[in-house]
């Protein structure tokens, strides 16, 4: 598991239109909240991301992006960025690398039935590219609001 104050784990990603993005791309520049969820389109990760797209312009005044990661494809992304008009560059971590490097691909638990999957969690990472927060096992409703609270104290 990662900590506060710690370098962010270095990452380039294909985000909705197979466009690479990559942690560096920012540094110097701007604060990022990197958020991970475990599924387009499902009725959590739904309402994180139309909560953060609410408060998108909240965090650009705050020198903040928004980035959401899932190991759905380019093309999932988009079609959920389009169905609910979204705000946020979501991540396409289909070989799962990233999710790895920040240790959010855990063993869950649902109905008694263990599986592998994102536990959904958030990282806020300062200009110089450090871990200011770490949040693992987030819910989603209000998260966003908290999220922008913490990036305004940076």
């Amino acid at each position: 598991m990662l900590k506060i104050n710690q370098p962010a784990p270095a990452f380039s990603t294909a985000n909705q239109h197979n466009k690479m993005i990559s942690l560096s791309d920012f540094k110097g520049n701007k604060n990022i909240v990197l958020y991970f969820y475990p599924k387009d389109d499902t009725p959590g990760c739904t309402i994180e991301a139309n909560q953060f797209t609410a408060l998108v312009n909240d965090f650009a005044e705050a020198d903040t992006v928004i980035l959401g990661v899932s190991k759905d494809s380019c093309e999932s992304h988009q079609a959920f960025i389009d169905k609910f008009a979204l705000e946020v560059d979501l991540l396409a971590d289909t070989t799962g690398e990233l999710c790895d490097a920040y240790a959010v691909w855990q063993e869950k638990e649902k109905n008694g039935v263990k599986k592998m999957g994102i536990v959904r969690s958030t990282f806020v990472i300062d200009k110089q590219g450090v871990l200011v927060d770490v949040i693992y096992g987030v819910v989603a409703e209000g998260h966003a609001r908290a999220m922008l609270e913490k990036v305004r104290s940076l």
